[in-house]
């Protein structure tokens, strides 16, 4: 089964939210308090999102605010030299700065973010900075949940849905929840399960539709039933080494194994699932296939130090996976 966009648009997506750094420990099998060095990324998740669907070959573009100094430059560029369109990344003029990120890699297994979230630029982007005429050009918008967890940011995240529900332009919700960046997991529900309902496709891990309902434990079948009583008609739910499963409105379930590799971090997964998710669909390919692709990706960025930089190519991909088909052949 295919998920169909609108064509001729003159961008596949454009994604909201945020875009910051990402300081990289290049020492690994230490803790953060031992380490020296660092490399420095783009990063956030609706930034890696249009990253990496960009590397694929989507056309996209991106809505948002940096800050007025040397690591809003430097996003602006690095994102502009990927081929997205950076005319709607809005300059912060009161002061705030881009969030940064720290990253540790004391093993496969234990890898933790310290994050720097104080009065951010990207969390200040107003209702006014989303443009109708820019979001109406694209064939999806991509939302991520971290962009609502404070005004006005929120509300410019509600704009933008809500211009692309008038225009018939496909919404996609990351779930990308971050625990720190909320005031309390009933907040986090509230506003959550508001944009779920009204997007058309929502992609998370079983943990974040479980703050998304503000329970623990929760079931796909719950979820499913839950969200299906309103927009959404495409529903993907991760289960880390257990594979993703993909559940249609009109009733068909998917799932994709989890492709085995020798992994370095375990930042960067989701990103990359999504952007090589919604690249496979928007190129036409069946919903089991692009399972197979969001997978694969996740696969390779876990294995790599970065997360923008490390997303991988249309034939990375593709090769991962007929090697992992012929494999399973030889077996």
């Amino acid at each position: 089964m295919k998920y169909e966009f609108t064509s001729q648009k003159e961008y596949d997506l454009i994604a909201i939210g945020r875009a910051c750094i990402d300081l990289n420990a290049t020492e690994y099998n230490r803790p953060m308090e031992e380490t020296m060095t660092f490399s420095k990324y783009v990063g956030g998740s609706p930034a890696n999102i249009a990253i990496g669907s960009s590397k694929l070959g989507l056309k996209a573009g991106f809505i948002g605010k940096i800050s007025d100094d040397q690591h809003g430059r430097f996003i602006e560029k690095y994102m502009r030299d990927c081929g997205i369109d950076t005319s709607n990344l809005v300059i912060d003029q009161e002061g705030h700065k881009s969030g940064l990120t720290f990253t540790e890699i004391k093993s496969p297994e234990e890898c933790s973010i310290l994050m720097y979230r104080e009065n951010v630029a990207d969390l200040y982007l107003d209702p006014s900075e989303v443009n109708e005429d820019y979001i109406k050009k694209a064939k999806l918008l991509l939302v991520s949940g971290t962009a609502l967890s404070k005004s006005p940011s929120r509300e410019a995240v509600f704009k933008a849905v809500s211009i692309a529900k008038k225009n018939d332009i496909k919404v996609v919700f990351e779930l990308d929840y971050r625990p720190y960046s909320w005031d309390s997991p009933e907040q986090t529900a509230v506003y959550y399960s508001f944009v779920a309902e009204q997007a058309n496709v929502v992609i998370g891990t079983r943990d974040e539709y479980d703050a998304m309902e503000n329970r623990t434990g929760g079931q796909n079948e719950s979820t499913t039933d839950y969200l299906f009583a309103y927009s959404p008609e495409l529903i993907v739910i991760k289960h880390g080494v257990e594979g993703s499963y993909a559940y249609t409105k009109s009733g068909e379930t998917y799932k994709s194994e989890a492709y085995p590799t020798k992994v370095l971090k375990t930042f960067g997964a989701g990103d990359s699932y999504a952007s090589a998710f919604l690249y496979a669909l928007l190129s036409g390919k069946d919903i089991e296939t692009a399972l197979k692709y969001g997978s694969a990706s996740a696969s390779i960025v876990v294995s790599k130090h970065s997360s923008s930089e490390a997303m991988p190519s249309k034939e990375e991909i593709e090769d991962l996976l007929n090697k992992h088909s012929e494999a399973k052949q030889l077996r």
